[in-house]
C-alpha cells in the first residue's frame, strides 16, 4: 500500500473501537473493530482511499451524540457502543423523499439496481443485485468480507469487524460513478479489436469448415474482429478414468490437424482468437501439457496424479500459466474465454475461484500483451477491472431480449460497463427470423457485439441462415458496427480515463420521472439515443413499435435524418431495415466508411456525420501503444462555423487522413474554406471532403445553411407506409385523401382519433408529428 493509496490522516476520525474516514464530501468510510485492528490493505473492491481533502466538520458529545460529522451533503450521528441501526444513522441533505432520507446502519437500501453474476438459463427478467445509484440519493457498500490484496496475493482479512462505505451523491450519478472508480480503480482500456464483431458458436467445427465460414463472411463483406472457438477446440472425449472432458487444454487434432496454421490464417485475415476454458478439473494426465506440469509440481506420473485446480496455490498458478496457457498463446491464442460454472467459495476463508481466475488471467494478459482482455463472468463489485463480461446462456425468446437492454443499463450502476451477451440468445426457443434480427440490431448498439448460439445444428446465427431480406439487413448492421468503432473507441477511452460510461440510463442525464420509467432506452455514448425493439412487429402494419421519450431539444433519426421535436413521449414505428437510434441536435458522430479495414489500425478516412440545431464540441480520442491523439470537432451552429483541431503528439494518426463531413438535415449551402487549407478541400452537395496534411487545423464557415424542410420526405414516407400496410384498400385511400385535404396538422390528427384501430392511428401519428 503506497501513501498515495492511504487515506490522509486529517480525514480520519477515531474513537473507542471505531474509525471513520471522510473520503469526499459525499463519501464516508465506517469501520468498527473490537480489537481496533483496522484494514489499510487493498481489497477485492477497494484500490485507493486517498480521494483528496474534503471539507467537513466534527462535533463530539453534542446533543447527546458521541460524534457528529457534517459535510454539505450528509450529516452523520454516532452514539457509541458499536455499529448498529440504533447507534449510527446518516441523513442526506437532499429533498428527494419526505420520509426516506435517513439511513440507519445496516439497513438495506433500495437502489436503481446493479447487475448479477450470470444470466445462465434466464428466460426474461431475473432479480438483480443492488447498485450505487438510488432515487433517494444515497447508497452503501459493505466491504467487510472481501479479501485483501497484498503483493498481488488474495488472502482473508485478519481485521474482523465492520467496514462500510456510505455514498451521498444525490442524483449526480456521473459523479457517483467517477468517485466509485477513484475508490475501486478505473476500467482498463479495451483493445480496439474488442469493439468489433465477435463470431462465436458452440459447434464442433473442423479446421476447413472454420476457414470456409470466414471466407464466406469476407465474400459477403461482413467484418469480424474476433474468432471464438468454443469447447470443441480441445479433446472432449477422454478415457473414463479421467472423468469429464469438459476441462481440456489439448487440441483435438481430428478437427484441427494443424491448429497453428489456422491461428496464423485467422491473424492474416485480421482476426484475434480466443479459446473457451472450463478449468475446474485442473490438468490431467492425458493433456499434452501434463509432463511439463507434472515436472513443475512434482506429481506422480506413474499414478497419473492430476494437478488439481487451485489458483490459491502459487506453484499451481505458475505452472497453470507458464506450462499450459503460454505455449498455446505462442501458437497464436490472443486471450481466453473463462467459462467458470462451478459456483463460488465454500467457506469465508476461500476466495471465489471466479474472482481468482479473472484477476490472474487479466493480469497475465496485460503483462504479455500490453492491453489486457478476458471474457468471463461477473464476480461482484470491483469486477469492472477485469473486462469483458460474459452474461451467460440465455433462452432464445423475446422475453430474454426484452430484459437485456435494461440489464445492460443497470450494470453501469456498479461500474460494470463492458457486458458481452450471447446476441441472438444461446439455447432452446423457436426459429424466429425477426427476433434474430432485432437481437442483432440491439447487439450493434451494445457494449460488446458477440453473436453466439448453442450446439443445436439448426440454431447458428450466420446471416445466411435467415431469409434473404433478413440476411442482408443483418450484414448491413454488422458492417455498421465496424463503422462505429471510432465512436466506440473514443467512448472506451473516456470510460478508462474519466469514468464516463458508454451506456447511460436516461436518468444519468435527466432527473425526470419518465427517465426512470422508460427503462430500456439509454444514451449510447454522448451523441446517440437508442431505444431497442424488444417486441414482435404488428403484422398488419409490417412495423415494430417502441415508446420513446425524447428529452427537450431536437433529435434526428440516425438512419433517415428526419427531425423530431423533443420534450415528448412518442410511439415510433420501424420496419426491419430501421432501428430507433437518434442523434441530439448539434451531434457529431465519427465513423469509418470502410468497415472491412483492420480494426487495429486507425482509419485513413473518417466519415463525420454532423447534425444542425445547436452548438456542440465533440472530442474523439484515439490511442496506440502509449500515445493518445485528440481530435476536437467544434460546431458553432449559431455562427454556422465548423472546425477541426488535431492534437497528435505521438504521430499516430495517418498523415494524410481524409475527413468526409456529412451535414445532415440542412439546406444546400455555400462554404467559405479557410485559405490555408483550401487546396486540400472539395465540396459536394451537403458534403465536404478535407485532406489532412501534417495535422493542419480545418475551418469552414457556411452561408445559406438552415434547417431543411422535411414535408416532402414525410409525405413520401406516409405514402410508402400506407402502401406496405396489410390493411384494406378503402381504409388506405380514406386516410390518404384525409391527409391531402387537411388544412392543418391538428385537423388530420383529429381524424386519426376517430379510427378504431389504435395501432394504426398511433402508427400514422408519428409521421404527422414530424410535420
Amino acid at each position: 500500500m503506497t501513501e498515495q493509496q492511504l487515506s490522509q490522516p486529517e480525514n480520519i476520525i477515531t474513537g473507542q473501537h471505531y474509525r471513520f474516514t471522510v473520503l469526499t464530501e459525499r463519501m464516508v468510510r465506517l469501520e468498527y473493530s473490537v480489537n481496533e485492528h483496522f484494514e489499510d490493505h487493498l481489497t477485492q473492491i477497494v484500490q485507493n482511499r486517498n480521494l483528496g481533502t474534503p471539507r467537513f466538520e466534527v462535533f463530539r458529545h453534542r446533543n447527546q451524540h458521541e460524534l457528529e460529522i457534517v459535510t454539505d451533503y450528509f450529516h452523520l450521528y454516532y452514539d457509541g457502543g458499536g455499529l448498529t441501526a440504533d447507534s449510527l444513522y446518516i441523513d442526506t441533505k437532499y429533498g428527494y423523499s419526505s420520509y426516506d432520507n435517513r439511513w440507519n446502519f445496516g439497513q438495506p437500501v433500495e437502489t436503481l439496481k446493479g447487475t448479477v453474476r450470470t444470466l445462465d438459463e434466464a428466460d426474461g427478467e431475473v432479480p438483480l443485485e443492488e447498485g450505487l445509484m438510488s432515487r433517494n440519493g444515497y447508497s452503501t457498500i459493505d466491504d467487510s468480507h472481501s479479501f485483501i490484496i497484498e503483493d498481488d496475493l488474495l488472502r482473508p482479512r485478519t481485521a474482523a469487524g465492520e467496514d462500510w462505505y456510505y455514498l451521498a451523491y444525490g442524483h449526480d450519478f456521473f459523479a457517483c460513478l467517477r468517485d466509485y472508480y477513484r475508490l475501486t480503480g478505473f476500467p482498463p482500456l479495451l483493445p480496439r479489436y474488442a469493439l468489433g464483431n465477435w463470431w462465436s458458436r458452440y459447434h464442433a467445427y473442423t479446421q476447413a469448415e472454420y476457414q470456409e465460414l470466414f471466407q464466406e463472411f469476407e465474400r459477403d463483406g461482413v467484418p469480424f474482429s474476433i474468432a471464438v472457438l468454443d469447447i470443441d477446440w480441445h479433446l472432449t472425449r477422454v478415457p473414463h478414468r479421467f472423468g469429464s472432458g469438459w476441462t481440456g487444454y489439448t487440441w483435438n487434432r481430428k478437427l484441427f490437424p494443424r491448429p497453428e496454421r489456422l491461428l496464423q490464417w485467422l491473424h492474416e485475415h485480421g482476426k484475434k482468437v480466443t479459446l473457451n476454458l472450463h478449468p475446474a478439473d485442473g490438468i490431467r494426465a492425458f493433456e499434452a501439457a501434463y509432463p511439463a506440469v507434472a515436472k513443475h509440481l512434482q506429481l506422480d506420473t506413474k499414478a497419473e496424479e492430476p494437478a488439481l485446480f487451485n489458483l490459491r496455490d502459487e506453484a499451481f498458478r505458475k505452472s497453470y500459466f507458464e506450462d499450459v496457457h503460454h505455449p498455446l498463446e505462442k501458437m497464436g491464442v490472443d486471450f481466453w474465454w473463462i467459462d467458470w460454472q462451478q459456483g463460488t467459495n465454500f467457506t469465508e476463508q476461500q476466495v471465489d475461484p471466479l474472482w481468482l481466475l479473472n484477476h490472474y488471467h487479466f493480469k497475465d494478459s496485460r503483462q504479455r500483451h500490453g492491453e489486457g482482455l478476458i471474457l468471463s463472468r461477473y464476480a461482484g463489485l470491483g469486477s469492472h477491472r477485469y473486462p469483458v463480461g460474459f452474461s451467460g446462456d440465455t433462452i432464445v425468446t423475446w422475453n430474454s431480449l426484452a430484459f437485456q437492454p435494461y440489464f445492460t443499463g443497470t450494470a453501469t450502476n456498479v461500474g460494470y460497463t463492458w457486458w458481452s451477451h450471447d446476441i441472438g440468445g444461446h439455447m432452446h426457443g423457436v426459429r424466429d427470423d425477426e427476433l434474430a434480427l432485432r437481437w442483432l440490431q440491439f447487439g450493434v448498439f451494445s457494449p460488446i457485439m458477440r453473436l453466439h448460439s448453442s450446439g443445436n445444428l439448426f440454431s447458428g446465427k450466420e446471416p445466411q441462415n435467415y431469409n434473404q431480406e433478413i440476411a442482408e439487413i443483418m450484414r448491413e448492421f454488422l458492417r455498421l458496427r465496424h463503422k462505429l468503432i471510432p465512436y466506440l473507441d473514443s467512448a472506451n477511452y473516456e470510460t478508462h480515463t474519466f469514468g464516463i460510461p458508454l451506456v447511460r440510463p436516461m436518468y444519468y442525464h435527466h432527473d425526470k420521472p419518465t427517465a426512470y420509467e422508460l427503462r430500456n432506452q439509454a444514451m449510447f455514448g454522448s451523441e446517440l439515443l437508442v431505444a431497442p425493439i424488444v417486441k414482435p412487429k404488428i403484422d398488419r402494419l409490417a412495423q415494430s413499435k417502441v415508446t420513446i421519450w425524447f428529452p427537450e431539444g431536437q433529435w434526428f433519426d440516425f438512419f433517415t435524418g428526419l427531425r423530431y421535436e423533443g420534450n415528448v413521449t412518442l410511439n415510433v414505428f420501424r420496419d426491419n431495415h430501421r432501428y430507433p437510434v437518434f442523434v441530439r441536435a448539434g451531434g457529431i458522430v465519427p465513423l469509418n466508411p470502410h468497415p472491412q479495414e483492420d480494426v487495429m489500425q486507425l482509419p485513413k478516412t473518417l466519415a463525420v456525420k454532423i447534425y444542425p440545431g445547436a452548438d456542440h464540441d465533440y472530442r474523439m480520442y484515439e490511442h496506440q501503444a502509449e500515445h493518445t491523439a485528440v481530435t476536437t470537432f467544434t460546431w458553432d451552429w449559431q455562427h454556422r462555423r465548423f472546425t477541426i483541431k488535431v492534437a497528435d503528439p505521438g504521430n499516430i494518426i495517418p498523415s494524410k487522413r481524409i475527413y468526409q463531413l456529412h451535414f445532415i438535415g440542412v439546406t444546400p449551402f455555400e462554404a467559405q474554406i479557410d485559405p490555408a487549407i483550401k487546396q486540400n478541400v472539395t465540396t459536394h452537395e451537403n458534403r465536404i471532403i478535407f485532406l489532412q496534411n501534417n495535422c493542419a487545423d480545418f475551418g469552414v464557415t457556411f452561408s445559406k445553411m438552415e434547417l431543411a424542410g422535411q414535408r416532402e420526405q414525410i409525405v413520401a414516407r406516409l405514402f410508402d407506409k400506407l402502401r406496405r400496410a396489410q390493411i384494406d384498400f378503402d381504409t388506405k385511400e380514406l386516410i390518404w385523401q384525409k391527409f391531402l385535404a387537411a388544412d392543418t396538422k391538428i385537423q388530420f390528427i383529429s381524424f386519426l382519433n376517430t379510427l378504431t384501430d389504435q395501432d394504426l392511428a398511433t402508427f400514422l401519428y408519428e409521421i404527422v408529428y414530424l410535420l
